[in-house]
């Protein structure tokens, strides 16, 4: 499949669509390194771009062309990746927000990534002032319900971004209780900015992207290196355990490993809470045509199941409907 030929398709598909996404050029404000492996790039828009990004939703996401980027030098390269990082960047690669700002006449979004491949090498040689293609806003977001009361943000690893987002959201609702609950493999993984200061022997405390928007966090830990010892899905259910808020008067928003998801909804079902999960797949194309990134849903009140396409359906689903892969 060619460059010139998706890129006729997405022209026709946007006329379609009432203008509702586009490919558009932003420009690198910023990218720095928040800990070993984990960056936040701050890209603007002008023009259109930002008109769109300016009502872009939490859980939504972007796709953006790295194939122009260089590589670092080789001596920034993890071993690890030293083998895959001459591989040819021909796809874009879906990115989730972690916060977008309106300023004036120019919206400036923040993406968090993690360097796992020949992409993401490069894109943490984006300098300011580059300029990089990006096609969004894509797909569903979360939906909020103002009708709660409590509002719980379940974090695994990398699922940090587009609930930090929604946190900020989720703020702007009067009354509106919102815990985060953070959950990695130790304290050196949660992708979050360092220092946390000395918080071993409390799961309580304030990471600086959920303090912005004064939501309270709680971290867990699978080793106990930070917080609660145990996965986020445990630190979770012993607060609901002493919730005294009416479970009808909750809803989970979950964002991580698709067992971790699978878990939560299994908490949402057996307390009788609302849940929603975003899904991760492999979504090549980000508008439903190469049908690469099917997710398996159940069809309300039967044992059958069909499937959506996670980047045009989702990424966002409702915790209920999804048969998920384990």
């Amino acid at each position: 499949m060619t460059r010139p030929f998706l890129f006729s398709v997405w022209n026709r598909i946007m006329c379609d669509d009432g203008s509702k996404k586009g490919i558009f050029e932003a420009k690198v404000n910023s990218n720095r390194c928040i800990g070993e492996g984990f960056y936040r790039v701050n890209l603007g828009f002008c023009g259109d771009g930002a008109r769109l990004f300016a009502g872009f939703i939490p859980g939504q996401f972007v796709e953006i062309d790295l194939s122009g980027a260089p590589l670092p030098a080789m001596d920034k390269i993890p071993e690890k990746l030293r083998d895959a990082s001459g591989r040819s960047i021909i796809l874009r690669r879906p990115f989730s927000l972690a916060d977008v700002e309106v300023c004036g006449d120019v919206v400036n979004i923040e993406i968090l990534y993690c360097c796992v491949g020949p992409a993401s090498l490069r894109m943490m040689e984006l300098k300011e002032g580059n300029v990089v293609s990006v096609i969004g806003p894509l797909g569903n977001g979360f939906d909020i319900d103002k009708n709660k009361k409590v509002a719980l943000l379940a974090v695994g690893g990398m699922g940090a971004g587009p609930l930090q987002h929604l946190a900020r959201e989720l703020a702007k609702i009067p009354g509106m209780e919102v815990v985060a609950f953070a959950g990695a493999q130790s304290v050196d993984r949660l992708p979050f900015e360092k220092p946390f200061g000395d918080f071993s022997a409390r799961p309580t405390l304030c990471l600086n992207e959920f303090s912005k928007s004064a939501t309270k966090s709680i971290v867990a830990t699978d080793d106990g290196s930070a917080g609660f010892k145990g996965f986020v899905t445990g630190a979770m259910e012993s607060w609901l355990d002493s919730c005294k808020a009416e479970m009808k008067d909750i809803i989970i928003y979950c964002c991580g490993p698709e067992m971790m998801l699978a878990t939560m909804a299994e908490i949402a079902e057996k307390r009788g809470i609302d849940c929603q999960v975003s899904m991760e797949r492999r979504m090549a194309c980000g508008i439903g045509l190469c049908q690469s990134c099917a997710v398996e849903c159940r069809k309300k009140g039967t044992d059958e199941t069909f499937y959506k396409m996670c980047c045009k359906d989702g990424p966002v689903f409702d915790s209920r409907e999804v048969v998920y892969t384990l």
